[in-house]
């Protein structure tokens, strides 16, 4: 389903909308919604605004409070806004309801990434695993929803069974969820025999935040040509390569990336996905650490592994983008001797917090990768040791 409107010039006009929850700094919203802006572009659309409301707990109604709901449509009718996108999963009540007053398409944040994820699955298995989670998300808002559907035509957040109104009905959604799940469940088999073939060869995950440089960062490894841009969730799909280091093999994986409030259906949708990540020997977990949030998205990660019993791996962490980070943070005036002093403490701090196990590189520029490759090459050789002590003579 094409995301534009009536020529290939133009783009769906989105505001974006958020709640501050008390505790929360607005600040830190800011930059939620900074993130939820690159989903919408992603998603094909252009953010013509932002509205965020201060509120003890969201209106159970409809999300926002009325002053805000009636600033907001007087907004869209005056700009002519095709959609609204919330940074909170709303129920199906609550999209019914705002729907209804503002006239124009209501998407939420996981509805948006789901969205992505579609636009984005090429394989049947992944086609199969996202629909799996739309139709997972759309089950418990069906009520809230019925009429909501009947109204809505294409663009973000229609694409796969939202389009399909006679999928509506509570019974055909649920034969369609099992029917998914059975032909996953087939899938998932033949990816173990598939994992279990490649033999005892040492096995290398990349993880991270979507968007980090995992792609790039894998094409320089392995010297393969992976797909990557710079674009959210453009790897949806993992992709497995054999890597030789100085006569020390290992298959190295590039798998999708994380990102903040990434949808529960999704997680569990993607299992044979991620089953990569958990199978896998040693992680390299690359963070961008140009974004001013980095450490937020290094913890988003951490949990998100955590979560699939995959936190407690050997792990390798990869801080990327260095020629991005010395942009923003260093002024071209700054004398060499300091900004070398700087950099210096930046690494020993991680180091620290790593048990030496960081590196610093430029993906783009090609910076320290050598130094990348000797580590993982270590780590490589480290696990070959503790399992098959027997073969490292042959490395």
């Amino acid at each position: 389903m094409s995301l534009v409107k009536n020529n290939l010039h133009h783009k769906e006009k989105a505001v974006l909308v958020a709640v501050i929850l008390q505790g929360q700094k607005e600040e830190l919203i800011n930059e939620y919604l900074d993130e939820l802006a690159f989903l919408a572009e992603t998603a094909g659309a252009t953010t013509m605004k932002r509205f965020t409301q201060k509120m003890q707990s969201p209106d159970s109604a409809t999300f926002i409070g009325s002053g805000k709901l009636q600033e907001l449509k007087q907004y869209v009718i005056e700009k002519e806004i095709d959609l609204v996108i919330f940074d909170d999963d709303l129920t199906g009540t609550q999209i019914n309801n705002i729907e209804s007053e503002l006239k124009v398409k209501i998407v939420d944040r996981s509805n948006l990434i789901l969205d992505i994820f579609a636009s984005r699955a090429k394989t049947a298995q992944a086609r199969a695993q996202v629909e799996l989670a739309q139709l997972q998300y759309l089950l418990p808002r069906l009520k809230g929803l019925w009429s909501h559907l009947e109204r809505q035509r294409g663009g973000i957040g229609m694409r796969g069974p939202g389009e399909k109104e006679i999928e509506t009905d509570r019974r055909i959604v649920k034969h369609q969820i099992s029917l998914l799940k059975a032909q996953l469940e087939k899938i998932d088999k033949q990816s173990y025999t598939q994992r279990k073939d490649r033999g005892e060869l040492i096995r290398v995950s990349l993880v991270g935040y979507t968007n980090v440089g995992k792609s790039t960062i894998m094409n320089l490894i392995s010297k393969s040509d992976v797909f990557a841009e710079n674009k959210l969730f453009a790897t949806l799909d993992t992709t497995t390569r054999k890597v030789v280091l100085e006569r020390m093999p290992f298959l190295l994986s590039d798998t999708v990336g994380f990102i903040r409030k990434l949808p529960h259906d999704l997680i569990e949708s993607f299992k044979s996905t991620l089953d990569e990540v958990r199978e896998a020997d040693i992680l390299i977990h690359v963070i961008d650490i140009s974004h001013p949030q980095f450490e937020d998205q290094l913890r988003v990660v951490n949990e998100t592994l955590s979560d699939i019993n995959a936190g407690s791996k050997p792990t390798i962490f990869v801080f990327n983008k260095m020629d991005l980070y010395e942009q923003k943070n260093f002024d071209e005036l700054l004398p060499p001797d300091i900004r070398i002093e700087l950099l210096e403490e930046l690494n020993k701090s991680w180091q620290v917090k790593t048990n030496s196990n960081a590196v610093f590189i430029s993906a783009t520029r090609k910076e320290n990768i050598a130094q990348l490759r000797e580590l993982l090459q270590k780590k490589v050789r480290e696990q070959y040791e503790i399992r098959y002590p027997y073969k490292t003579h042959f490395f």
